[in-house]
């Protein structure tokens, strides 16, 4: 009996797909936005209308795709994979010459009612082609050069489209999600290895450059790199985010000041309290034990996903489940890393917890990937 009709023979049909659901993780996110929806509640001042129900409204929406994109097939994803990659490129070079602007950035487009934000799609369609790549690659050629010169290709195309936005947060997104699924499918470690050696001398010839005739970077943004080394150097303008930040963080002390008790975002010295500094919010009115519990929850999301991948035999599911898993971690991460002062503020979203349409729906799409993984693999 060959793999495939092994397959057809073990993956559950019908309504028995239901009793195959991870619903552990099913839990957890629903555990996790509703952090996300009491914050939301609290920086509005109690108003539920703000941010808290139209996120409300996204989410249930978001489970429903979720469900369905869960209950298809994980061969199906895998045979459109290719067009999906190319749909978020399409949509990328869309926002170049069509793209509305916010905050200095054009990153999205209008669709009617609905303002979609392609670099959120492109996240999850670039794990979706490597994985199928590497499922389609003789495992023999995975680290033969020019079997990877083609995953780099597409990482880097969507990442320089992304760049020009300008988005670097998205950008970080792409090329970690990307390497992820090279080093999980067994890429030689010597080639990650030169890459960071490269990463690293480019970073010294930045700082080596300053003041010379060569200067690699402008003024500005050597300015934004002292900014982030030293925040107090420019408290009341560049440095001002992340000293309200930290301020909000170490006012929180172990158990907080209280729900809805939070100078700092009640009184607006948070910037961009209901979005990227959502965070800081959740520190200050529960302290640090609201703010490990969630990450605690964050943790036990991965351990699902990384579970699932490792007890899966198709290679194609492991791989999209274990690169979702990757751009999961990383979004969090750089947030919480970004908002504390350890990382430059680069404009990423705390998933499933901060304001946002698209992050939330394309995340939940994604996480049906990992259901749709789960759901249909040979027992």
């Amino acid at each position: 009996m060959s793999f495939l009709e092994y397959q057809l023979k073990t993956v559950p049909t019908g309504a028995s797909k239901i009793l195959h659901v991870n619903w552990a993780l099913v839990v957890l996110l629903i555990a996790v936005a509703s952090a996300g929806f009491l914050m939301l509640y609290s920086v509005a001042g109690g108003r539920m209308e703000v941010w808290a129900e139209p996120q409300m409204k996204r989410f249930v929406l978001g489970m429903a795709v979720m469900f369905a994109v869960g209950f298809v097939p994980i061969w199906f994803w895998r045979n459109m994979a290719g067009l999906a990659y190319a749909l978020s490129i399409v949509l990328l070079l869309a926002v170049e010459f069509f793209g509305s602007v916010g905050m200095g950035a054009q990153r999205w487009i209008e669709l009617g009612p609905l303002r979609l934000q392609p670099s959120e799609l492109a996240k999850v369609t670039l794990v979706m082609l490597l994985a199928a790549y590497y499922d389609w690659l003789d495992i023999r050629k995975t680290s033969r050069p020019i079997w990877v010169l083609i995953p780099v290709a597409l990482i880097i195309l969507p990442t320089v489209l992304v760049l020009g936005q300008p988005d670097l947060g998205t950008a970080l997104l792409l090329m970690t999600g990307g390497a992820v699924v090279m080093f999980c499918a067994g890429v030689s470690l010597y080639y990650f290895g030169a890459v960071a050696s490269l990463l690293g001398g480019a970073i010294a010839a930045v700082f080596y450059s300053r003041g010379t005739e060569w200067q690699l970077l402008k003024n500005y943004q050597y300015r934004r790199i002292d900014t982030f080394l030293d925040p107090s150097s420019d408290p009341l303008g560049a440095g001002y985010h992340i000293t309200q930040a930290k301020i909000a963080l170490g006012s929180g002390g172990w158990a907080g000041r209280g729900f809805m008790q939070g100078t700092q975002s009640r009184l607006n010295f948070l910037p961009e309290k209901h979005t990227d500094f959502i965070f800081t919010t959740l520190a200050e009115e529960f302290g640090f034990v609201g703010a490990f519990s969630l990450l605690v929850l964050y943790t036990l999301v991965l351990a699902f996903c990384i579970s699932s991948a490792l007890q899966n035999k198709d290679r194609f599911a492991s791989l999209v489940t274990l690169g979702i898993a990757a751009t999961f971690f990383f979004y969090f991460s750089v947030n919480m890393l970004m908002v504390m002062g350890l990382a430059p503020v680069v404009g990423v979203p705390l998933p499933l917890v901060s304001y946002g349409g698209s992050s939330m729906l394309v995340l939940l799409a994604a996480f049906g990937l990992v259901q749709s993984a789960h759901i249909h693999r040979p027992r």
